[in-house]
């Protein structure tokens, strides 16, 4: 979780619909991959629906499939559409946990192993939550400081006790210790 909670963050679309442009008459299928001899499938209207909402979805926001599949749900497509969207819109889940790390660590102070708890409630698999927390590019020691400022923002702590808060949000001890020397004490 983020520094100072106890609860996993949220993304903000999750469960909550985007505001959407007015419905065009004509609904264009998204782009595919194809070789020259293919054609593109004969997909239902619901079909071409799911895949255009998957792909704006993800061109705002960092989604799991698993959280792509319950968005779409939550925007009323049956489950079978929702799970095919998000197996065919061509989304690379690595990138999308990349993408969700570094939003998280912009926003707040994450431990590594906070990161990846962050990424798991989100729906991404150990693997991509890795992938996230591995290449986010983040500076723990910076993290650990940022995470250590929110809490003496709001609590009066202890050296000790802001050591062991820092510890318990997935710091090493290290980290800790650094946060607080640059935090005055």
């Amino acid at each position: 979780s983020g520094c100072g909670s106890s609860e996993p963050q949220t993304q903000s679309v999750t469960q909550e619909p985007v505001a959407q442009e007015e419905p065009a008459a004509v609904i264009e299928t998204p782009e595919l991959e194809t070789n020259k001899n293919e054609t593109l499938p004969d997909w239902s209207t619901e079909q071409k629906n799911a895949m255009a909402t998957a792909k704006r979805y993800l061109n705002y926001s960092a989604f799991s499939h698993a959280g792509l599949v319950d968005q779409l749900e939550y925007e009323k497509y049956p489950s079978d559409i929702a799970v095919w969207a998000a197996d065919n819109c061509n989304a690379d889940w690595n990138e999308e946990a990349l993408e969700a790390a570094i939003s998280y660590v912009d926003y707040s102070g994450f431990s590594y192993n906070g990161l990846l708890d962050q990424l798991d409630y989100e729906g991404f698999t150990e693997e991509q939550a890795k992938y996230g927390a591995d290449n986010c590019n983040a500076d723990w020691n910076a993290e650990a400081v940022e995470c250590a400022k929110d809490y003496l923002d709001y609590s009066d702590f202890s050296k000790e006790g802001l050591i062991d808060q820092l510890e318990y949000e997935g710091f090493t001890y290290e980290q800790a210790l650094y946060a607080v020397e640059q935090n005055g004490f």
